[in-house]
């Protein structure tokens, strides 16, 4: 399929709204002086397919940004679902969780004063896993084929976290995070060390804390106990379906009966605050399954839950959608239906490329068990040192305007090994 735009400026945008029409199409892009901007594009879309997206023609992934703007300006909620279907033409119920969202981030904030130069919050990856799911696109490795060289790894790591506590001393820390990956991956003695290296180097007493646990094939009581008495506050065991013929389709290797184990384990270890991700329009399943992964979720009582749709991604071995718009959409709205029963509410959202149906991710959490990081990195307030292989730094400055400034690792794991201190570097240079 072939879109022509009117400019250089427009491609992406172009692109990105003839992407979530077709998914599955392979699409180029051509500039032309009688091309379309991409307001006319969506417009001709829609009439030729009948249909309207969720999202309208908004490609970026932060959409609560401009709803964070209008909440800001104290602009009602009918008037902005009204102001974003007419810019955006987006969906009275989307405008509806956008708003929602924003104020709910806007209250954490203020209450929190998070906002600004003077603080921080640090990202570790560790970008190990058992088996790779066939939608993923991290730039994460099998343990089988890195397990000779996790120690290199480390070390590694250890030396950019000391760098990093130098760049930011005199700026407080706020919460810190490890992902992945599956940072659980880990034997319980490099969690041990790995835990202590950032308690050593930075000030966490009242900091939250959350552990990706993830994978329940690698949540064991001892690493729970290790990470507990380190001071983690928050965890997530992600089983993303309860339904044994997806995980085995998607890679991963283990059984809901161990989702449920590694979380009765996790709450006998005193976790009260534990994460939950689902994925919506997982390959062969229906909406069937969804309302029974519902059901086995329901009885564990996670604290919030992070409802994902598919994202078809070049990395992933996954290369086109096969749950259609519609089924995705009855999906979400069941998930979005079960949160709200289970008293929580949505806290953040973000949208990826190539997502199934153009629809988003969120967040939902009891009252109080939301996870500061998670708006932070979306709502881009506060600089983010990040360490490891695929890590991405972003650094704040309000002086003379906003301005948000990048520092990225590189993905390869063997070329992080080699070039650590090329990374470190980067964060000296763009933090002097």
């Amino acid at each position: 399929m072939i879109i022509t735009t009117d400019s250089q400026k427009n491609t992406y945008s172009s692109y990105h709204i003839a992407k979530a029409f077709f998914p599955n199409e392979e699409i180029e892009t051509q500039i032309k002086e009688d091309g379309e901007d991409p307001r006319s594009l969506y417009l001709r879309l829609r009439k030729e397919t009948g249909r309207d997206l969720p999202w309208g023609m908004l490609t970026g992934v932060r959409p609560t940004k401009l709803a964070m703007e209008k909440v800001k300006e104290q602009m009602p909620l009918e008037e902005f679902e009204k102001w974003f279907y007419e810019n955006r033409f987006v969906s009275k119920e989307k405008a509806d969780l956008a708003y929602e969202i924003a104020a709910k981030e806007e209250k954490l904030i203020k209450r929190t004063g998070i906002i600004g130069e003077d603080s921080f919050s640090l990202y570790v990856n560790i970008p190990f896993c058992p088996t790779i799911c066939t939608y993923c696109s991290f730039p994460s490795g099998a343990i089988a084929d890195y397990a000779d060289v996790m120690e290199e790894y480390l070390t590694c790591l250890f030396s950019e976290l000391a760098a990093v506590s130098v760049i930011c001393e005199k700026k407080k820390l706020t919460s810190i995070y490890i992902g992945g990956g599956t940072p659980t991956t880990l034997t319980p003695q490099q969690l041990e060390r790995l835990l202590s290296e950032i308690r050593n180097h930075f000030h966490t007493d009242g900091v939250e804390f959350t552990l990706e646990a993830g994978r329940p094939d690698t949540i064991t009581r001892e690493k729970l106990l290790i990470a507990k008495e380190s001071g983690i506050s928050r965890i997530s065991i992600n089983p993303q379906s309860m339904q044994q013929k997806t995980l085995d389709v998607i890679g991963r290797r283990h059984s809901p009966q161990q989702i449920e184990e590694a979380y009765a384990l996790a709450r006998e270890e005193g976790f009260d605050n534990i994460n939950m991700d689902l994925i919506m329009g997982l390959p062969g399943e229906d909406l069937k399954d969804v309302e029974d992964t519902l059901i086995k979720i329901r009885k564990m009582r996670p604290d919030s839950l992070t409802v994902h749709s598919l994202s078809i991604k070049r990395t992933s071995q996954i290369f086109s959608q096969t749950t259609d718009a519609q089924t995705v959409e009855q999906m979400l709205e069941r998930a979005v239906a079960f949160a709200r029963s289970e008293g929580m509410e949505p806290y953040y959202l973000y949208r990826q490329k190539g997502i199934a149906g153009n629809f988003e991710n969120t967040g939902w959490a009891l009252p109080g068990k939301e996870c500061l990081y998670n708006i932070l990195i979306m709502e881009e307030i506060q600089s983010i040192l990040a360490v490891g292989a695929g890590a991405s730094t972003k650094r704040l400055q309000l002086e003379g305007g906003l301005q948000i400034k990048r520092s990225h690792n590189v993905s390869n794991i063997k070329e992080y090994l080699t070039r650590i201190d090329e990374m470190i570097r980067r964060k000296q240079e763009l933090f002097s």
